[in-house]
């Protein structure tokens, strides 16, 4: 994309009211656009980075065998009437009626749904495991939403379902998300510790957050220091999830952490705040037996299936990652989900020989199906600079006539600072190697 005919609105300082460096940073690099309190439009960078994200979060799902469905944003109240939950639910639900008095609700989760589509469509234990997920938008009516799309109202987010015979499976079926997770979080460049939490009104009594370590963050979090290093993404490119050792490390956040009851000595306890990108429940028969979900049994029995739900903040996790990656200059995006993996900074476009060379360069990357994002402005080179950074793009190239002069162009890596000087045969072999399959 070119940034002469691109939308691409960015500012050299943020709004007043941005508090974190995620919002601060968002509006700056032109990611979104305030609607009104909670709400934010998605600019076409920040679509970018969505879109990355989600392509990840869906390869891992599918890999574990979770089918994708897409569900209603607006919800009959009835089920959730059935489940107990329309009026205790609390506020942040956001109640409707249609033109016929009917109940709706603009959805904050799913369970009744998926409840109601397995009393529908189920018949019997051989129908069993069941997994689905879809990637949509929500809605929770924050009393006082905050920092930008960290605490906003309405969000995209993953959230999955799991439907069993028994407990033993459901266990299982929630251990092989688990491992989903660990993959996912390792793609998108994060360490995510998954610590035990207090299920809410999801209900049940199994349930994991993930959270990002990161000053802003909400909750406090206790985990042993060793944790981090299975969460991590390997360096030797394995992909190895060892679930029961994880489950088998203590964290836990302050809702549930209790130091008189915790095995761990207090000394070897990390203590950080932590920012939830991610949180499974196993919850039983909570709801298949609140909304009358029946199924043949294997001994002529009727049975009632084990649920289990799993969300994953996609929204949220664009600013967890800028949380968690950023510097005096701006954002630092993962490769995975950098809106573009390439920057192409033409510093004087109205010489001839620059313009050729980097709108050839350009074509070739493009041709080659390689994310690049080129200034071709008519604007000084600092500004051009500054907005690469600020925007994140993980590998710069600058292309001048001094440059050209001695046959070669600047190629920056974002992450560490590091310039080169390279021949555009390097450059681009470089980069076809890294960004070409």
């Amino acid at each position: 994309m070119r940034r002469s005919t691109g939308f691409f609105p960015t500012q050299k300082e943020a709004p007043r009211e941005a508090q974190i460096i995620s919002h601060q940073l968002m509006l700056r690099a032109g990611l979104v656009d305030q609607h009104c309190s909670g709400i934010y439009t998605w600019l076409p960078l920040g679509v970018r980075v969505l879109k990355n994200i989600e392509t990840i979060v869906r390869q891992e799902q599918d890999k574990i065998g979770a089918q994708e469905i897409l569900m209603p944003t607006i919800q009959s109240a009835d089920l959730w009437k059935e489940s107990g939950r329309f009026d205790a639910y609390g506020d942040e639900m956001l109640r409707i009626q249609d033109r016929h008095g009917r109940d709706l609700l603009y959805t904050p989760t799913a369970e009744e749904v998926v409840a109601d589509i397995a009393r529908k469509h189920l018949k019997s234990y051989r129908d069993l495991p069941a997994l689905v997920y879809q990637i949509h938008w929500k809605f929770r009516d924050e009393i006082r939403p905050r920092f930008g799309v960290m605490r906003g109202r309405e969000f995209l987010m993953k959230d999955g379902y799991s439907i069993d015979r028994d407990e033993a499976s459901a266990r299982a079926s929630y251990k092989k998300m688990m491992t989903a997770y660990v993959r996912t979080f390792r793609r998108l460049g994060l360490t995510a510790v998954p610590a035990r939490a207090d299920t809410g009104p999801i209900g049940g009594d199994l349930s994991h957050e993930f959270l990002i370590v990161a000053q802003t963050g909400e909750s406090e979090l206790f985990y042993e220091e060793r944790l981090e290093g299975l969460m991590a993404n390997n360096e030797d490119g394995k992909d190895d999830v060892d679930v029961d050792d994880i489950l088998n490390i203590y964290a836990a956040t302050d809702e549930i952490h209790d130091p008189k009851t915790c095995p761990i000595p207090a000394e070897k306890l990390k203590v950080a705040r932590g920012i939830e990108v991610g949180h499974i429940f196993y919850f039983g028969t909570k709801y298949s037996e609140a909304l009358n979900v029946n199924l043949a049994g294997q001994d002529n029995k009727n049975i009632i299936p084990h649920m289990g739900s799993y969300g994953i903040g996609v929204s949220r996790i664009v600013a967890a990652i800028i949380e968690a990656s950023h510097d005096d200059r701006g954002i630092i995006w993962p490769e995975s989900v950098a809106p573009y993996k390439i920057g192409l900074i033409n510093i004087r476009v109205k010489d001839k020989a620059c313009s050729k060379v980097c709108d050839e360069l350009y074509n070739d990357f493009q041709n080659a199906g390689i994310d690049v994002i080129y200034d071709d402005r008519d604007e000084r080179p600092g500004t051009k600079f500054a907005d690469m950074d600020l925007m994140g793009i993980p590998y710069q190239i600058s292309i001048g006539p001094r440059s050209l002069e001695k046959g070669t162009v600047e190629f920056k890596n974002r992450k560490t600072g590091a310039t080169e000087e390279l021949t555009l045969a390097e450059v681009t072999t470089r980069i076809k190697k890294r960004f070409v399959t």
